[in-house]
């Protein structure tokens, strides 16, 4: 019923061809969206979009979100009611080694597609997704609500930061006298099948897996917020959702599991094993790499009590789901019926 909402809605997505925008590309899909994606080609060799099936029923649009004039076509020929922002280069080691471009995608990837949202007269809910990391990261014990600063570290998590300073002023000086409602939406670690990216250890553990080998974890004592894809998901339709309908529920929202559910990266390690059975081990091994945070929690508190939102799925659930679709891909099976399978599933739970 949640879903049947969008049924007609011209949706405009960057970064659907990523890990979430495939996810999120097929939920809408299948439910009667009138999707348009921009963004770059797969990042990865082995690409979800291309195995989620969903290219012949959107328009998808490949280019880069740091080229204006490219996204303002795309976006003033579509005329979107609704906005989702996922564009991004999401690495944090990535992001070490090519700043620039990092600042560039993640800062000015932001200023393109508000400018198009300005420029606009069909536009009616904008959501652009962040970070957990956009908060300066004093190692506390307690998770950071939406007022505490903001101040990522590296040069992914600080370019996340800028891209909420450029939000909150576009909205300061342009949306809130014309009535466009704007939310950011600060994600915690995602998990699910299909996420092919280097560098995020469920990714490495699939792999590892796949081929028989270690699982090689750098930062086992680290704890972070680890939630299931359709979990943050869930949380971003809900908002545009819920703004589209009341401008003011408009907001900034941690989208993270409960205190369970964060967990050490050790401890999904070892879930991640136990679930995939067959001797699967995993064993320490630092490669001395950047400076990354060994703590990190959200307080979702916003979140739930002005959507009501829970998370459906405990990080247990969210390692088994990965484990369930990543056979199901190793055994060359039907991945877009595994994809709807799962949503079936997540969204049959909420009733």
């Amino acid at each position: 019923m949640f879903l049947d909402w969008f049924k007609g809605k011209k949706v405009f997505i960057t970064g659907h061809t990523g890990f979430k925008g495939s996810w999120l590309s097929r939920l809408l899909v299948t439910h009667g969206a009138i999707v348009r994606g921009y963004s770059l080609e797969p990042p990865t060799k082995h690409d979800l979009f291309s195995l989620s099936g969903v290219s012949n029923k959107m328009d998808s649009v490949i280019g880069d979100v740091r080229d204006l004039e490219s996204l303002k076509k795309a976006f003033s020929d579509f005329s979107p009611e609704i906005v989702m922002h996922l564009a991004a280069q999401p690495i944090v080691r990535e992001s070490y080694k090519n700043p620039v471009y990092t600042y560039e995608t993640n800062v000015m990837g932001t200023v393109n597609i508000l400018e198009c949202v300005r420029l606009s007269d069909s536009v009616r809910s904008v959501l652009n997704v962040t970070t957990d990391k956009v908060y300066k990261n004093n190692e506390w014990e307690w998770g950071y609500r939406e007022d505490e600063p903001l101040d990522g570290y590296d040069p992914y998590s600080n370019s996340k930061s800028c891209s909420e300073l450029v939000t909150h002023s576009y909205i300061n000086s342009f949306f809130r006298e014309r009535d466009i409602p704007v939310s950011t939406a600060r994600a915690g670690n995602v998990i699910g099948g299909g996420d092919f990216s280097p560098d995020r250890i469920i990714p490495d553990a699939v792999r590892a897996a796949g081929e028989g080998k270690e699982i090689i974890v750098r930062n086992p004592n680290s704890t972070r917020p680890y939630q299931h894809v359709l979990e943050p998901l869930y949380a971003y339709l809900l908002i545009v959702k819920a703004q589209y309908e009341d401008h003011e529920v408009a907001g900034f929202y941690n989208v993270g599991p409960d205190e369970r559910d964060c967990i050490t990266t050790g401890e999904l390690c070892d879930m991640f094993c136990e679930s995939w059975g067959r001797g699967l081990s995993w064993r320490a091994e630092s490669d001395n790499g950047p400076h990354e945070a060994n703590f990190l929690k959200l307080d979702c508190s916003r979140l739930k009590k002005t959507f009501s939102w829970k998370p459906v799925w405990s990080v247990k659930e969210a390692v088994e789901k990965t484990v369930e679709w990543s056979r199901v891909y190793f055994d060359g099976g039907d991945i877009p019926s595994e994809m709807d399978r799962e949503i079936e599933v997540f969204y049959g739970k909420m009733e």
